[in-house]
């Protein structure tokens, strides 16, 4: 199937540049459960990632790394462990990612603190701790979860993350988003992201040349012909606004 979607996508004269596991990382723990199991499960899930990767002709792989349960978040002990033992286990994909051919591994940071990374410091922290690894591994920043209010507070800010985190950024992506939800809109939305805001602070961050990538997240019941259009409307608009 990725050889064919690759195939596809070349016909149209696309390249697919990167992936992403999104929601399907999202569902379960992987290397932040509770169990043990599910970590070295973690493990080869997303090795296959990086070989479906690879096979989209990709070289770039992003996505989260897991969560924690309610109890080991809060207990600091088990935090370290855990966050030690992720550490390990990204360096084992790293190697993984190396034989395969594959250039980068992006990890997204979210405002959850059963999450790593979940702030600015904890992000480059997380990056410093990783340096060394096979391949580069860097941050994919998104828009809605740095910009997400009720968790982060005055760090709700996205010239604070581009600013302290600009030197291990390797994606970002772009939604349309409130400050409120993780809304994951599109542009035909009104929302809190600009056109002025996404190119003032891309450029006051030295990012301009970082991709970003457009991540719309619509509810499973809205209707194909709809989203398209959206979709299609976001593009022409982001194009036009953001002069690429």
């Amino acid at each position: 199937m990725a050889n064919a979607y690759r195939d596809a996508f070349a016909a149209q004269g696309i390249a697919i540049d990167a992936a992403f596991g999104g929601l399907a990382s999202y569902s379960y723990a992987q290397f932040l459960s509770p169990f043990k199991e599910q970590r070295e499960i973690a493990l080869t899930f997303f090795k296959r990632g990086i070989d479906m990767t690879r096979a989209l002709g990709a070289d770039i792989m992003g996505t989260p790394v897991g969560g924690m349960d309610y109890e080991d978040a809060r207990d600091p002990t088990r935090r370290e462990a855990l966050y030690r033992e992720m550490l390990d286990s990204l360096c084992e994909l790293a190697a993984y990612g190396k034989e395969k051919g594959l250039r980068e591994i992006h990890i997204e940071a979210t405002p959850l603190i059963t999450e790593f990374p979940h702030s600015p410091a904890v992000s480059v922290q997380m990056m410093k701790d990783l340096d060394g690894s096979a391949i580069p591994i860097k941050l994919l920043i998104d828009w809605g979860h740095a910009l997400y209010r009720p968790l982060l507070k005055e760090e709700a800010d996205i010239d604070l993350w581009f600013r302290v985190c600009a030197p291990y950024i390797g994606s970002i992506h772009l939604q349309q988003c409130d400050g409120l939800l993780d809304r994951h809109w599109d542009f035909t939305k009104e929302g809190i992201i600009t056109p002025e805001l996404i190119l003032s602070a891309t450029e006051k961050a030295g990012l301009s040349g970082v991709p970003q990538y457009l991540e719309v997240v619509t509810i499973f019941e809205q209707d194909d012909d709809e989203i398209y259009q959206g979709m299609k409307t976001t593009m022409d608009y982001l194009h036009d606004k953001l002069g690429v």
